[in-house]
């Protein structure tokens, strides 16, 4: 057990060094050598986890796609609103989260490492596809179309955020994003019911957190 906590701090901490690294640089300047020194771990101990620059590239987008802090809901739309402003609120306070943008936006990324957005178009179409069964959207509404729209919409707004206000104000445009686009898509009985506001990442992952202690301490969530 020992050895598997170590095995997993060691991962954990190679990871977190190479998305900083990726995050400063950029791929293709990121080096082997700089993400060991970060980590503090040899290179045997990295090759253990990572085979090569484009493994650990692949390891931090995963990062990206995350189930921590999901909270179900009764609305599918409501989730989905929840998994955007979570990443949000999180994404400039940490550093995989920063370094999947960037990898993200490589050209280089889908022949060599792949890419965090197909996953985020899929999490949208499989979430709006869940919300057409239960009649939270309107009949024109076709889910993969729909998560292609929305995933360039929410690319723009990171690139956006970061250029014009350092990330400052993330969690507004990202609020703004979607109550632009709910309208379109969502039928009214269930957008009058939807919390889009800025600080409902924050408050998702503070719920999700309590949820997860209570859990760990056996009571009830």
């Amino acid at each position: 057990m020992a050895r598997q906590e170590r095995a997993v701090r060691t991962r954990r901490a190679v990871l977190e060094a190479a998305a900083a690294v990726f995050a400063e640089r950029g791929y293709a300047a990121a080096t082997i050598a700089e993400i060991l020194s970060r980590a503090g771990v040899t290179k045997g101990a990295l090759y253990f986890h990572f085979d090569s620059k484009a493994a650990l590239a692949r390891g931090v987008l995963q990062e990206q796609i995350s189930a921590e802090y999901h909270v179900p809901r009764e609305l599918k739309l409501q989730e989905w609103v929840d998994a955007g402003m979570t990443v949000a609120e999180r994404l400039p306070r940490e550093p995989l989260l920063l370094a999947a943008v960037r990898l993200s936006a490589d050209l280089q990324g889908p022949d060599v490492f792949g890419g965090a957005w197909p996953a985020w178009a899929e999490l949208t179409a499989s979430l709006l596809a869940e919300a057409r069964a239960r009649d939270e959207v309107l009949p024109h509404v076709v889910p993969e179309e729909s998560a292609q729209v929305f995933l360039g919409a929410w690319i723009g707004v990171q690139f956006v955020s970061q250029a014009v206000a350092g990330w400052a104000d993330l969690d507004e445009r990202m609020s703004a994003l979607f109550d632009h686009l709910l309208p379109a898509i969502a039928v009214p009985a269930v957008l009058v019911r939807l919390d889009t506001a800025p600080d409902r990442g924050a408050r998702v992952i503070a719920e999700a957190r309590r949820r997860s202690r209570a859990a760990l301490a056996g009571a009830p969530t």
